[in-house]
Parts: C-alpha cells; structure tokens; sequence
C-alpha cells in the first residue's frame, strides 16, 4: 500500500523515544497491523488492551498469558481512558478517525494505521540490537524507512558500522561462546554475528563459519583453536587458559565455534573455567550440525506419521570402547530416527552394533558430507552398506550421517 501523502507544511516529525513501562496502551483493531504493533508495545513492557470483536491467532496467543487484555468487542467512546498511547488500526476509516478524535480530546498520541497525515504520531521502523533502538522516520514513506533501518541493522551486525562507544568503560573484559552454526555464514545467528563485530580476541574452531574471519578489522587478534579429528589440535585447557588471560586483560573475546557450543562441543567447560575466573560470560546458542546439515540435505530428522523421536549421538568411540557411555542395545531398539555426528571412521562398527541390537539392516541411512558447503554431497544406503558406501566414496570428516525411515522421504 502506498504511503499517504504528507503536507511537508505541517512540519518534520518530532524524533522521540517513549517509556512505556507499566503505562496503559490502547490498541483498537485485531489485525495484522494491530499485532505488529502489541508486539512492539509488549517488548517496551506497556500495558496493553485490545479492542476488536475479533483478533488474529497469533493475537489471541498473547491474550492467553495474560500479557495482553482482550475487549471483545467494537470500540466504544471512553475505551481510551487512562491510557498514555493509543494506535487505530481497524479496517474502518470513521471507526478510526473516532479513536483519534477521542485521542486528540484527552491529549494522548494517536498512531492512525490508515492515514498518516491525520495521525499525531508515526510509528516508526525499528530495529534492536543489543541495547541499541535504530528508530526511522522515512519522510511518511514506510518503505523507505524499512530499507534504511535494515541497512543500519546489518551494518552493526557485520561491523562495517562499528559500536565501539558501547564497550565497557570499567576496563573489564568478557567472553563470549558463539556457536557458529554448520558452515554457511548465512546460518549464524544474527546476535553471533553482533559478538564476532565487537570482538577484539577471537578464538575459532576449523568448523566455524571462516568466511567470517576474513571480514573482521585489522586490529583483532584471531586465534586458531582448531581441533582437528585425529591431527593437530589446541588442547582444551589451553583454550580456557586464553579465554581467561585475554578477558582478564580487558578484551571481548569471541570463542568462535561450530554448530552449537553445548552439542558436543565442550561449551560448558569453557564457561566453568570463565566462571572460575570471574570472567563474565555469554552463551550464544548456534544452528546444529546434528539438525542443520540433514536439513539442507532435504532429510527432516521427523515427519508427522513417521517419527516421534530423534536421538543424537557422539560416535567419536566405537560401541565396544570402554569410554563409550551410549547404551548402544536401547539406541538399536529405538524407532525414530538416530543422527550420528563424529561418526565417519567408527560407522561399520556402529551400523553392526544396531543391527545386532534390533535395527533392521535394510533401514535407510543418508549421509551428507561437507554439509553447509558448496562441497556439500549426499549418498543414501543402508545400514548394512554403510561402511562400504563410505570407502567407496571417500568419506572423511566434517560428516554427518541418519538413520531411519525419514531418509527415504527427499529421495
């Protein structure tokens, strides 16, 4: 829909950021637009009611909490009483432009969806990142609001807009483990990628997004941290031990990772040794390996009918090792669908073990190498040519290979 034309005569609009704790917020409409706005309303933690007959599913999700008051009915002269804000976004022009005659009779600012030009208040493009509101005002033209909003947005995600008068002025640093997601710099996540933008140490895994490294400034320090299966890698203690000399020394430092830090990747020892240092520390969760790589594969580890469970498992040790602690007999009985990560040399060890254990040998297995890569490749078998299938087509880690029924339904 095209922006309503306004009057430049009737004066620049007046940039101002309200604080709605706690204050009464009247949204008269149950729309989409109604929706956007409780949303943004809820996060400045407004107290908000609801005036339509009828309001959107989604809508309705906020009203069962308790986070919003429902009036489950028309709107009604006196409806704006006590509130501080008001927004009409009903399908009615004249119901509308009764709420903003109501609003502008008790003097409370009214957002009228329909017309700008009559409403005393726009609500502008708004965007978050940490405690930062980029707020946009594009002339009344929303659109252009919403394209100079996402431009600052990705600016401060990527660095090429740099926040560095938000760092801490008390000389203290912090960590934080960033999960890095399967590969493609495109799946890491949007607060991953505000940490990485900040950071002036940061420590990566070889299975991190390292696309990401080449963008970061000149001045930050980059730490290989790669653990290399079966080859050279940084030892563990190590990692933590420069994790906590880096911070101590008043530097953000980013424990860059793949997948998630808390999937088989030793996340937590990190944060404990941070923790035992004083060090404040994040989390930042990431897209699983485990989940993400059968994914774009086209293999859902679920489907309805199908699958009501899926089970995760290191196959870094064969079933028969003694620091094996997978209770190999109960995964072999299980039904749904079982994804093995680390798995690539032990995986005829364990396809012998389910079979023996209750899994019929015919059962389909994809596996997906290199996934989250342009070199990503797929080969579907069974459980009984899994081992031979992986010789066969020179199968070497990152690999991550699933078991069950759910295979067969991208082939």
């Amino acid at each position: 829909m095209p922006a309503t034309p306004v009057d430049p005569a009737s004066g620049s609009v007046y940039p101002i950021g309200l604080r709605l704790t706690g204050k009464r917020v009247v949204v008269v409409g149950g729309g989409q637009v109604a929706h956007r706005r409780v949303a943004g309303l809820l996060d400045a933690h407004a107290v908000v009611t609801v005036v339509s007959p009828e309001v959107t599913p989604a809508l309705e999700a906020l009203v069962g909490p308790g986070s919003v008051t429902w009036l489950r009915r028309p709107y009604a002269p006196g409806d704006l009483a006590e509130a501080w804000y008001a927004v009409a976004a009903t399908d009615s022009p004249a119901v509308n432009a009764a709420v903003a005659a109501e609003a502008e009779e008790r003097r409370i600012f009214c957002a009228r969806a329909d017309d700008r030009s009559r409403s005393s208040v726009w609500t502008p493009a708004v965007g978050r990142q940490g405690d930062v509101v980029v707020s946009v005002h594009g002339g009344g033209d929303p659109q252009r609001a919403v394209g100079i909003r996402d431009a600052v947005l990705a600016g401060l995600t990527d660095g090429t807009v740099p926040d560095t008068v938000g760092r801490p002025r008390d000389g203290r640093g912090s960590v934080v483990l960033v999960g890095g997601g399967p590969g493609d710099p495109g799946l890491m996540t949007v607060r991953g990628r505000q940490a990485l933008a900040t950071a002036d140490v940061v420590l990566a895994d070889h299975l991190a997004p390292q696309s990401l490294l080449s963008s970061l400034p000149p001045h930050v320090e980059v730490v290989d941290a790669s653990k290399l299966p079966r080859g050279r890698s940084m030892a563990q203690e190590q990692i933590n031990a420069l994790l906590v000399e880096h911070a101590l020394a008043g530097k953000r430092v980013v424990r860059l990772k793949g997948g998630d830090p808390f999937v088989f990747g030793r996340g937590f020892e990190e944060l404990e040794a941070c923790t035992a240092a004083g060090v404040p520390v994040e989390v930042v969760p990431g897209v699983t390996s485990a989940i993400g790589v059968p994914g774009l594969a086209g293999v859902p580890v679920t489907h309805r009918g199908m699958t009501h469970e899926f089970v995760v498992v290191s196959g870094h040790v064969p079933p028969d090792h003694p620091a094996s602690l997978v209770d190999w007999p109960s995964v072999g009985r299980l039904r749904g669908t079982l994804v093995v990560l680390m798995g690539v040399e032990t995986a005829p060890a364990i396809a012998a073990a389910l079979v023996e254990h209750g899994r019929p040998a015919d059962t389909p297995v994809a596996v997906v190498v290199d996934g989250a890569s342009p070199a990503q490749r797929l080969f579907r078998t069974t459980l009984a040519d899994l081992g031979a299938t992986i010789a066969a087509e020179g199968v070497r880690p990152p690999a991550v290979w699933v078991v069950g029924d759910v295979v067969g339904l991208g082939a």
